[in-house]
């Protein structure tokens, strides 16, 4: 029995683990799996194989991600970058996506770089790269291999560059069959196919002003030329945005373009060379801004087309009927001129075509063939924001018609409405954040300032105040004590994750993006955005940090403005008009609130303030300069790099960063003080093959420490950070020498004021010192390690007292994950080539190896796919043990990180209703037993006496 007794002891002793549980997930974090805004051309519902029943939602994005979404939840099945492989890698190559029902393939381009994927798990079939050459436009041939199971069609490829060229690549394996040359000098705009020809549409310069439309005739099976047909556009087309709709095939085997006072729509059935005049009704007195062509692309459906017309004020359409044996276009009916905005979309059944329009109140679908309305649905309120485009899926059920609209929201949100009732919401413009920050919340920072303030007043003074604060908190006394028995209810029968409200662990998220929104995400709630606002006049902005107080959040852009929200409805409280153009904004201290300060593009603060600081700015030609808050007219001083090198990145410390231990407690006990200064800043600069780090003290300007590699590839990322007595930087490094590693290289160098223990250095007697002439050199201490990817950003675990260990936070692209390196893991003093001693072991040293594994219990996202992370923040709670995570720049991602574990907080198995029994039923055994244990006590003086 005191054998077993012993071993649990033993057991409960070891520490846990430091991964995320499986109940822990959704619980303690949450993501927000984004694929950008949905483009208007590569956007569609879709079987992912002949077999199913059900469709996806599929879609190839401005950020160049292909993704596939669940349309009953909005949830993401799927996604690949394209960007990855895409040249040019800025993520801004045109982008296109097909796909052809009854296949499982789905075929896109985005620049150079064409490939083919499985449509139900996104699986890579095929890929192909064509060196300086764009797609233009990508089809799928009508023509199929009958033979193959699931069938596979082949794809017409559109190029542009030094000459245009059509190629043919094989549905299977994407290799060339043929391609067609055309070094005529022509504009490629799109191609087109039917079962007998494949087209080519160009614009052909006119000796007048203008572009005639060529369509080249190309035989499918050859690539050989049949014949050529030149239209007479000149006075119509100007450029290629003036032709508004070539068809892919013979569903709608027709080019559209209006005149150039819009008063005319021109239409050609390709294959022929007539063209067809309709005259525009426009009655509203407006111009038309817009003219949009809607059509099927099922190669079984009626050859019908929708012209959708748009003012500044009001919207309607147009339905065309094709005949395919006379080739003629006729106007079949119109759709009522409505007020405000419309969007259309078109869907198919069988050989029906039907066209859904959606307003900001309702949804309707008509039939191609008849104006009547098949199905009216209203929206709910509030009124439906403004959508850009949309597709739609019809169902028919008998007279009757349901219909799912996939809406693409001006604020950059998408959106599924299922017969007018909005479904889901995907808030795509997340994925192109810009800046956050958390929200401050007014109690804790008012219990703050007046603890302060009770700090600066006399014994006598700080009591008389803390009197009347508590009695002014007696205001708020009968709504606690209403609130007391649910908070104790809820405190017993509930997990303990879910009452720490209190601690700070539930803290809001305010975003700001690219697209001119900010938003607002819960953290107790998933992450679900609670506002949102458009804060900026324009339609974007460079938004180059946010900061917080309690009750607000001012946003700063790059053009000098500003613009302050309430954070708890996003109402906008003011605005500061533009002034200069600014790199950067910097926090000064005034003695009571912080004071920002712009940073220009050439590294001069725009002002001088009122308090004490000092900024270390980069400038426009490759500087360092340091700054005092108080005079920005002539930097205090200037640094440059080595001839050859190039300033790209400067950290500094966390702005909380505390440090609960000045020196290093070794095995014999003596101490190895850390070198501790708040005025570190850490340089990267970088040459033809090389990469240099200084450190620098921000108020002298001197290098504290250099440290140089070579046979850097400066086009791999290289990420550092600077923690309180130690930095770190990654970078990818090749051989130079034999001594040299080839690989991705993580670098840990810490400092001490000495290497001898108990040794304080030159200023160990000093009562003061000058940072300017007096600074000594810190004593370095430095370990490399190989790592098995690249690291793209670094940033550190931030707790309210700094005595929780420190994470090392990774984000590691290739495997779209963050990752937790705890600190004694990366401590330069392990042991090299030999096992530690037992005083080293006491430290809890273990032997260097310089190959570092990244651990599963390390990954904070686990088997999330956390994809396009640009920067990871971090910040206390007022729980010691819990630092909060959030991580943004594609994905949203956020979390709780314990890297000493939970040891302030009860664990979820600890069970508090439990312990209220077991002392009520110790409660009733001690009344039970007390009388029996008198008795037995007074029985037995009573035998003792006789």
């Amino acid at each position: 029995m005191w054998l077993q007794a012993t071993l649990l002891l033993l057991a409960s002793c070891v520490p846990s683990s430091l991964a995320i549980y499986a109940d822990e997930v959704n619980h303690v974090d949450y993501h927000h799996a984004l694929l950008g805004f949905p483009s208007a051309q590569s956007t569609f519902f879709l079987k992912p194989s002949p077999s199913s029943n059900a469709s996806l939602l599929y879609t190839l994005s401005e950020k160049s991600l292909l993704g596939a979404v669940n349309p009953k939840d909005g949830s993401l099945v799927w996604r690949q970058n394209l960007s990855r492989s895409a040249l040019p890698a800025d993520g801004n190559a045109h982008t296109l996506l097909r796909a052809s029902e009854g296949t499982n393939a789905l075929v896109s381009a985005a620049g150079d770089y064409l490939s083919s994927w499985t449509a139900l798990d996104g699986k890579l079939i095929w890929e192909n790269w064509f060196v300086d050459e764009t797609v233009a436009d990508l089809e799928l041939l009508e023509l199929e291999d009958a033979s193959a199971s699931p069938p596979t069609k082949d794809t017409v490829a559109l190029f542009g560059g030094k000459a245009a060229v059509v190629r043919r690549l094989d549905g299977d394996s994407g290799k060339t069959k043929w391609e067609h040359l055309d070094e005529s000098g022509d504009i490629p705009i799109q191609i087109s196919s039917s079962s007998t020809e494949v087209f080519y549409v160009s614009l052909q310069s006119s000796a007048r002003k203008g572009y005639r439309i060529k369509v080249t005739s190309l035989d499918p099976l050859t690539g050989q030329q049949n014949q050529q047909q030149v239209l007479s556009s000149e006075s119509d087309v100007s450029s290629a945005d003036s032709v508004l709709f070539v068809g892919a095939n013979t569903a709608a085997p027709l080019i559209t373009w209006a005149d150039q006072s819009r008063k005319a729509l021109k239409v050609n059935v390709i294959g022929t060379k007539q063209v067809h005049t309709f005259d525009i009704e426009n009655t509203s007195g407006e111009s038309i801004s817009s003219i949009t062509i809607h059509a099927p692309k099922k190669l079984e459906s009626l050859p019908h087309f929708l012209v959708h017309y748009e003012t500044d004020s009001t919207t309607w359409a147009e339905v065309y009927h094709i005949d395919l044996k006379s080739a003629s276009v006729s106007k079949a009916y119109e759709l009522p001129r409505l007020e405000g905005w419309s969007v259309f979309s078109t869907s198919n059944k069988d050989a029906n075509v039907y066209f859904t329009r959606i307003t900001q109140s309702e949804t309707t679908v008509v039939s191609s063939a008849s104006h009547g309305i098949l199905g009216r649905w209203t929206h709910q309120a509030p009124p439906m924001e403004q959508a850009l485009h949309s597709v739609s899926e019809v169902v028919a059920r008998g007279d009757t018609v349901a219909v799912r609209s996939a809406a693409a929201l001006i604020s950059g949100d998408w959106q599924l409405i299922r017969n007018g009732q909005t479904e889901w919401t995907r808030y795509e413009a997340l994925a192109g954040a810009l800046a956050a920050a958390w929200v401050e919340e007014d109690i804790q920072e008012d219990l703050a300032h007046q603890l302060q303030v009770e700090g600066h007043e006399t014994l006598y003074g700080a009591y008389m105040h803390r009197v009347k604060r508590h009695a002014r908190d007696l205001q708020h006394l009968p709504e606690w004590l209403k609130e007391l028995p649910k908070r104790i209810l809820t405190s017993i029968l509930t997990d303990e994750v879910s009452n720490l409200d209190g601690f700070g662990i539930v803290r809001p998220v305010v975003v700001a993006t690219e697209n001119g929104r900010v938003y607002s995400l819960d953290a107790g709630n998933h992450g679900a955005v609670s506002w949102k606002v458009k804060a900026a006049e324009t339609e974007s902005w460079n938004v180059k940090a946010i900061l917080t107080q309690p009750g607000s959040a001012t946003i700063y852009v790059d053009d000098g403005s500003s613009v302050t929200l309430d954070v708890t409805s996003g109402e906008v409280l003011n605005r500061s008009p533009a002034t200069v153009k600014i790199r950067s904004v910097a926090v000064a201290s005034d003695g009571t609130t912080p004071v920002t300060v712009g940073i220009q593009e050439n590294g001069v603060p725009t002002e001088s303030v009122d308090g004490q600081g000092f900024f270390v700015t980069l400038s426009d030609d490759g500087s360092v300069l340091g700054w005092f808050a108080r005079d920005n007219q002539n930097p205090a001083w200037q640094f440059r790099p080595a001839p050859g090198e190039k300033i790209i990145h400067a950290t500094a410390r966390p702005p909380h960063d505390p440090i609960a231990s000045i020196g290093k407690v070794l095995g014999d006990r003596s101490v190895l003080y850390k070198y501790i200064s708040p005025n570190l800043a850490l340089i990267t600069a970088v040459g033809d093959n090389s990469a240099t780090f200084y450190l620098l003290d921000a108020i002298s300007g001197r290098i504290l420490h250099t440290s140089a590699h070579q046979g850097v590839d400066t086009t791999q990322p290289i990420a550092s950070v600077i923690s309180e007595n130690w930095f770190a930087y990654s970078f990818w490094g090749d051989v130079v020498d034999p001594t040299d590693a080839k690989g991705y290289q993580l670098v840990i160098s810490e400092l001490y004021e000495s290497s001898i223990p108990n040794d304080r250095g030159p200023l160990d007697s000093a009562s003061n010192y000058s940072s300017i002439t007096d600074l000594p050199l810190p004593h370095v201490i430095a370990q490399a390690f190989l790592i098995p990817e690249p690291i793209s950003h670094m940033a550190v675990t931030q707790t309210r007292q700094g005595i929780t260990v420190r994470h090392l936070l990774c984000t590691l692209p290739f495997s779209n994950a963050i990752v937790g390196i705890p600190r004694p893991v990366l401590d330069a003093r392990r042991p090299v080539g030999r096992d530690p001693t037992s005083l080293e072991a006491e430290e809890g040293l273990f032997k260097y190896n310089p190959f570092l594994q990244f651990e599963g219990k390390w990954f904070l996202t686990h088997s999330r796919d956390v994809a396009g992370i640009k920067t990871v923040l971090s910040t206390p709670t007022l729980l010691e043990s819990t630092s909060l995570i959030f991580a943004f720049g594609g994905d949203i991602f956020a979390t709780r990180a314990t890297p000493s574990q939970s040891f302030d907080v009860l664990g979820k198995g600890f069970s508090k209703l439990q312990l209220l029994m077991t002392i009520v039923a110790l409660s009733i055994g001690v009344a039970v037993l007390a009388p029996m244990v008198r008795k037995k006590q007074i029985n037995q003086i009573w035998k003792a006496s006789s």
